[in-house]
């Protein structure tokens, strides 16, 4: 899966997932894809950065640099491990805590939302939701192979494909330095419960 920043001839700007560039390319050529503020179908890619999460060894020796711990924002980032040595190492960095779901988003609204607004929360949490099950509809589970897997896929060795899986913040980072195209994808949890 692929995200695109897209925009409309009246510039309103929106972000699409598409499962690679040749489908996205397709659906703009038939018009299938429409502005979602005032569904003019003439739409076009808008600049957009990369969002790639920083490794974990380079977030410790920053904030080393700071005097101050070290955060990551990579999800599955694990310390090393193994025997004990007399070299300290840095404290093990803070992960974010798993999303909530849908529901508890939802129900978690401050009570000064309109209901307008609370709609429009809901309306995201069902469409990260249908993401979900796009990706696992149409992509394969890989687990953690991902990033064997999406180098395959880039140099040439396997049929492209749409993959999904987990990847440490290294392996996240030395895709990202190969030129390797991936996203993050928000994952909300499968049910309610």
């Amino acid at each position: 899966m692929i995200l695109f920043a897209l925009k409309c001839p009246a510039d309103h700007r929106f972000e699409a997932w598409f499962r690679n560039g040749a489908a996205y390319d397709e659906q703009a050529a038939a018009h299938q894809i429409a502005c979602p503020v005032c569904g003019d179908t003439g739409i076009a890619k808008a600049p957009m950065a990369p969002r790639i999460a920083k490794g974990v060894a380079k977030a410790m020796d920053k904030a080393a640099d700071h005097g101050r711990a070290g955060e990551s924002d990579a999800p599955g980032a694990h310390s090393g491990g193994g025997p004990a040595s007399a070299t300290p190492t840095p404290p093990a960095p803070k992960l974010p805590a798993p999303l909530p779901s849908p529901a508890d988003v939802v129900a978690s609204l401050p009570p000064s939302l309109n209901e307008a607004q609370r709609e429009a929360v809901a309306e995201v949490m069902r469409q990260l939701t249908e993401v979900r099950r796009t990706v696992e509809k149409n992509c394969d589970y890989v687990g953690e192979r991902f990033a064997e897997e999406a180098r395959r896929i880039h140099y040439g060795e396997t049929d492209p494909r749409g993959i999904y899986g987990e990847a440490s913040a290294d392996e996240v980072e030395e895709l990202h330095e190969e030129g390797v195209t991936f996203h993050r994808i928000p994952w909300l949890p499968r049910t309610d419960s």
